[in-house]
């Protein structure tokens, strides 16, 4: 167009700097910036929001902001870009700093500050401001549109907060939006997180024939991590049936319903369907899948194979799911190697310390035990503690193990008292396999009573009718003194325990686990 000798005018500028979309382009976007100044464009609003834009999605705030600061009077889109801008590059507070100064708000605003908070892991606080913008609804007129929906469902999955989810979804209903393939697909995820694969399967049939990819692969993955592997791979039979194509993220939910159901054949058989029947090269993920595959079924030579013919450099979950096998299964020296391998590429990683440290303890060795803990010491790294969350009553309640900051902390743990008690009494042993402290049997027992688990189990005892569901999510992986009293007490006070740890779902019923004691 230069060369050509024809001028650029206001519009050119916008339409140029759109293709300049991620870091690799800073430089050109930097070029681009110097021929805004020479044509004298450098006022005109259009281009100034381009710019901060451009800079943002380059990665480097700094310059947007410098961009901003320029503008005499920013309008709206310069507004929302700017926040968008430190959204991306984490910088939470800093676009929270910038929300809060706008003179007007418009859906993208609002949006894009609570997509902030879900992609920052201020789950809370994005259902707070969603909260806000319900009660400036009133003021000015704004209300939520369906990426404002998906953002607030995926706060709700990640929380794991059910009755919140229920009501985004009657919120949804009622103002009329159309249930479209992306915030169908959503809401199938908030279900499925939220332990209800049921409502998340009511969605998915309704979305009807417009299903792509994506729909089906949320559903093929949420039924695997729920242990549903029979019904997650008859599902993927009928979506090829229905000629939709699978891509990558759909054969990580296929190999992680065979993992889930021990379904060693069939995990091969999907395996090798990637590349010659669909062409998908398998990506690391779908290695992982197949070394925890062999891991579970208790044949580490196989998943050891598996780790050494990969074409790339196995990373922290092929580790892990090597490591998740041979603990399983009792192999020390391969649990060692796994662990020694993790805390390599990830030296702040508290739980592959503690996991070591527990390896261990198992053989006896307290003076290996005690050199982990001085090497964690020396490089600051602390255990990240246990914390579970449950929703009652539409209100999220944290414990923390050991946990006294709950104002009816005492009700807590004398309720808990009376469980253990009646469950001591039909014979249940606690089990201390795990329990890393050098103490005696009893010391260990009362340690484990006081996981967040079980704490956030006694608080629904005490708030809840007997018979209602109970769902709690945990951040760390459930412990087996907790897995195996979670069982008992299904089945002692008839009450269905749906437990979401960091990385399945247990299901508990009638003293018996989805997970088949394996996870």
């Amino acid at each position: 167009m230069r060369l050509h000798g024809v001028e650029p005018d206001n519009r050119t500028f916008p339409f140029l700097l759109q293709s300049l979309n991620s870091t690799p382009y800073l430089q050109s976007g930097k070029r681009i910036h110097a021929q805004v100044f020479l044509f004298g464009f450098d006022r005109d609003p259009f281009v100034q929001t381009s710019l901060i834009h451009m800079y943002s999605a380059c990665g480097n705030p700094m310059l947007a902001r410098q961009v901003f600061d320029e503008i005499a009077q920013p309008d709206l889109p310069s507004w929302n870009s700017i926040i968008n801008a430190f959204a991306k590059v984490g910088l939470i507070h800093v676009a929270r700093e910038v929300f809060d100064q706008m003179p007007q708000r418009n859906v993208i605003s609002w949006s894009c500050m609570m997509k902030a908070y879900v992609m920052c892991g201020g789950y809370k606080e994005a259902l707070g401001l969603f909260r806000e913008m319900q009660m400036s609804d009133r003021g000015d007129g704004v209300r939520p549109n369906e990426f404002t929906m998906s953002s607030i469902l995926s706060a709700c999955g990640r929380l794991g907060a059910l009755e919140h989810g229920k009501w985004v979804h009657a919120y949804i209903d009622k103002s009329g939006m159309k249930i479209d393939v992306v915030l169908g697909t959503a809401l199938m995820n908030m279900y499925a997180k939220c332990g209800s694969i049921e409502r998340a399967k009511c969605v998915f049939d309704n979305m009807g024939p417009s299903k792509d990819v994506m729909a089906w692969s949320a559903m093929i993955s949420g039924l695997a991590m729920h242990g549903h592997a029979t019904e997650s791979l008859e599902l993927f039979a009928e979506m090829i049936k229905c000629g939709v194509r699978p891509n990558a993220v759909t054969f990580v939910g296929v190999l992680c319903a065979c993992v889930h159901g021990g379904l060693i054949n069939e995990g091969k058989k999907y395996f090798r369907r990637m590349d010659e029947e669909f062409g998908i090269k398998p990506m690391i993920q779908h290695y992982g899948c197949i070394v925890d595959l062999y891991g579970r079924s208790g044949l580490i030579s196989d998943a050891w194979k598996v780790v050494i013919s990969m074409p790339m450099e196995p990373d922290v979950l092929v580790w892990g799911a090597l490591l998740s096998g041979a603990r399983m299964h009792r192999d020390v020296e391969t649990s060692e190697i796994a662990l020694k391998k993790l805390i390599q590429l990830d030296p702040t990683n508290s739980a592959a310390y503690v996991l070591l440290s527990n390896v261990y303890a198992k053989m006896g060795k307290w003076s290996e035990v005690r050199r982990v803990r001085d090497l964690m010491e020396e490089r600051g790294i602390k255990k990240v503690p246990g914390c579970s969350l449950v929703e009652v009553g539409g209100v999220l309640h944290e414990f923390f193990v050991g946990d006294d900051s709950h104002p009816e902390t005492r009700e807590i743990y004398m309720m808990l008292d009376e469980i253990m008690k009646r469950l001591k009494m039909k014979g249940f042993v606690g089990n201390t396999s795990e329990a890393l402290l050098q103490l005696d049997e009893e010391g260990k027992e009362l340690a484990l009573s006081f996981h967040s688990e079980k704490l956030a189990l006694a608080f629904c005892f005490l708030k809840t009718s007997p018979g209602t569901p109970i769902r709690i999510v945990k951040n760390l992986r459930i412990c087996c003194d907790c897995h195996d009293a979670m069982k008992m007490i299904s089945k002692e006070f008839d009450r269905e325990i749906v437990v979401r740890d960091c990385n399945r779902f247990h299901h508990f019923r009638e003293g018996l686990c989805s997970c088949k004691d394996y996870w």
